[in-house]
């Protein structure tokens, strides 16, 4: 797993996220775990290294 930190765009709280590195295009949702609103990660990894980490708000 490889860590990757980011900030919410809803609250701006510094968070981790572990990506797997075996899945080389990701998207999913999940929501945020302090304010709980949706958001939308989009990751791109390529030999065990983080190429493209992107997180946008779903707005409700």
């Amino acid at each position: 797993m490889i860590e990757a930190y980011f900030d919410c765009p809803h609250c701006w709280e510094n968070q981790l996220k572990m990506i797997d590195p075996s899945i080389s295009n990701q998207a999913f949702i999940e929501d945020c775990e302090t304010c709980c609103n949706p958001l939308e990660f989009n990751v791109q990894v390529q030999e065990n290294v983080i190429q493209s980490f992107d997180v946008s708000s779903l707005e409700q």
